[in-house]
């Protein structure tokens, strides 16, 4: 079976494993506690604090971590609604934010919230959001890197406007963090998500930046945990292991992005004899990260794809995995303006560090077999 679905999660680096078994191990005190155990535990936990500002090119004071992307999200957008840059209850997201983010903003009461759909790039009409903007808009929530096609939001852009309105500004950056240098955009938003398990770091670890500026609530009371803005006992094991992979991925960003256009343009290639059926969504190289690639072949059903090459040996997958379980299209092809049939062909394939060019043209020659198969 060759993998081609890590957009979806990653498999543990080898060394940040080892990273995850030291730690566990020898550092294994709470690093709340005030003992010599604690106080080794907690010392790990804010070198991992400060390496990963660094990488970030934040202030470490600003820094917290989380279960993941996901908690991450809610967390960050309840921070910014409890401390507010003026009086309003009006909030603009992407239509084809993460799961979390929709889910988040579903609960929330007395807020009215604008949809902002993709333009045929998919990324944000900045002058559609301009428009949207109502003297009540007090958060703006656009995801950096879409998980689905791999579009990259122009976000100086957005949070130029943003300043100028005084409207608290959100990214998720699960899919850029470790993928991008981050450096030159983290500073213009009011906070950011990322997680561990999209860049070979263990599961069940993530972090989020919020300006230190921000006067935040915490959301659940009596927290003590990473200065208040969560509860639970922090994993430090995970998040020395997280650290390790970012390290390691940071130093590789140029190589690794190079090796994914060549992997990228390969695939496309490979997919010349039925591209009269084959869409592929994205934006100019510029504006697209290029180890996601999203598409749909007309009259084939995404699912039925994806169980067809699972049959050959090949992982793909119908986009993320967070919304599969719910058997819904995923969020970009409404973001997009896909009919509902157009949305069930959707398919995505994600390239990682062991992807190999020759299995990459493996799987473009399965599904042309799988396409003319079916269409003649």
């Amino acid at each position: 079976m060759i993998y081609f679905d890590f957009a979806a999660t990653t498999p543990l680096d080898s060394e940040a494993a080892e990273v995850f078994v030291q730690a566990s191990t020898e550092f294994f005190g709470n690093s709340s506690s005030l003992h010599d155990f604690g106080g080794q535990s907690q010392d790990l936990l804010e070198n991992c604090r400060e390496e990963l500002a660094s990488l970030l090119g934040v202030n470490k004071k600003g820094l917290y971590f989380t279960s993941g992307g996901s908690e991450g999200n809610f967390l960050a957008i309840e921070a910014l609604l409890s401390a507010p840059k003026k009086t309003g209850k009006h909030i603009i997201a992407g239509m084809a934010e993460h799961s979390s983010i929709h889910g988040v903003l579903s609960r929330l009461e007395g807020y009215s919230i604008t949809y902002l759909p993709l333009n045929s790039s998919g990324l944000i009409d900045i002058e559609e959001l301009e428009r949207a903007i109502t003297p009540e808009t007090i958060l703006v929530i656009v995801q950096h890197v879409n998980s689905e096609i791999g579009t990259i939001q122009p976000i100086e852009e957005i949070a130029h406007i943003c300043r100028v309105h005084d409207i608290h500004f959100h990214s998720d950056f699960v899919q850029s963090f470790g993928k991008i240098d981050l450096k030159r955009i983290t500073p213009l938003v009011s906070s950011f998500s990322f997680s561990g398990h999209k860049i070979y770091g263990p599961k069940g670890v993530g972090g989020v930046y919020v300006d230190p500026a921000i006067s935040w609530r915490a959301f659940f009371p009596g927290g003590s945990h990473e200065r208040g803005f969560r509860p639970g006992t922090v994993n430090v094991p995970a998040i020395a292991s997280m650290t390790a992979a970012a390290q390691k991925l940071n130093e590789q960003l140029v190589q690794s992005h190079n090796r994914f256009l060549e992997l990228r343009a390969t695939l496309i290639e490979t997919l010349d004899p039925i591209k009269e059926f084959v869409h592929i969504y994205q934006a100019a190289p510029n504006s697209q990260l290029p180890s996601i690639i999203g598409l749909r072949i007309s009259g084939i059903e995404g699912q039925w794809m994806m169980l067809e090459c699972n049959r050959y040996g090949f992982a793909i997958s119908t986009g993320s995995a967070c919304q599969i379980g719910m058997q819904a299209p995923a969020k970009v092809t409404q973001a997009l303006g896909l009919s509902p049939q157009q949305a069930k062909e959707f398919i995505r394939i994600s390239f990682g560090k062991t992807t190999k060019r020759e299995d990459v043209e493996k799987l473009g020659e399965t599904i042309v077999d799988i396409v003319k198969k079916f269409k003649l």
